[in-house]
């Protein structure tokens, strides 16, 4: 993969690449994302989304200036993040909130953090002023931890506000500022 780097790829090591998503990474994209719908709480979606809607999803966010980056461990999709509107209405427009998912199998090796350093630096270059990350609470200290790494500050808890696989689930909410102004 050395000779197809760009020069917005992020070189992380010998064999990761975090980069800009592009469509034909989509489909890997919504397979790791099933995992998690299907098998897990850490998200509540109860219905895997369809190509067709990853790929508007990446329209979208490239209209706004977002970033959708993936990490390619040896050649392959190993997980993506990107940064969306926190909330509809146009005062939160400054505003994004961030999502980080691993293939299964491949947490815990440092691809979180490759991502997500990449994605609060894209944010405050395109003149957004805030993060925001809403994290099930699943009992694994993981997501937690990672944010605080990256200076995410606690800003609030959600009580019992998912169900999904038969139990309560609370939210964690976590905050950091991105540029001044």
């Amino acid at each position: 993969m050395t000779g197809n780097r760009r020069n917005e790829d992020i070189v992380t090591d010998a064999e990761t690449i975090i980069r800009p998503v592009t469509p034909e990474d989509l489909k890997k994209v919504a397979e790791i994302y099933a995992h998690y719908v299907t098998h897990t709480v850490i998200t509540f979606d109860q219905t895997p989304p369809q190509l067709t809607d990853w790929r508007q999803r990446l329209t979208d966010l490239t209209a706004r200036g977002l970033p959708f980056l993936i990490a390619e461990l040896s050649g392959d999709v190993a997980g993506y993040a990107y940064a969306g509107q926190w909330r509809p209405k146009p005062a939160y427009r400054y505003t994004v909130e961030n999502s980080i998912y691993l293939a299964p199998g491949l947490t815990g090796k440092g691809l979180g953090s490759a991502l997500l350093g990449p994605l609060i630096d894209g944010c405050a270059t395109a003149g957004f002023r805030r993060m925001v990350a809403v994290i099930a609470d699943t009992g694994n200290p993981a997501s937690v931890a990672l944010h605080e790494r990256f200076g995410f500050a606690h800003a609030g808890r959600l009580i019992e506000v998912g169900h999904k696989h038969g139990r309560s689930i609370d939210t964690i909410l976590m905050q950091r500022p991105l540029a001044t102004g």
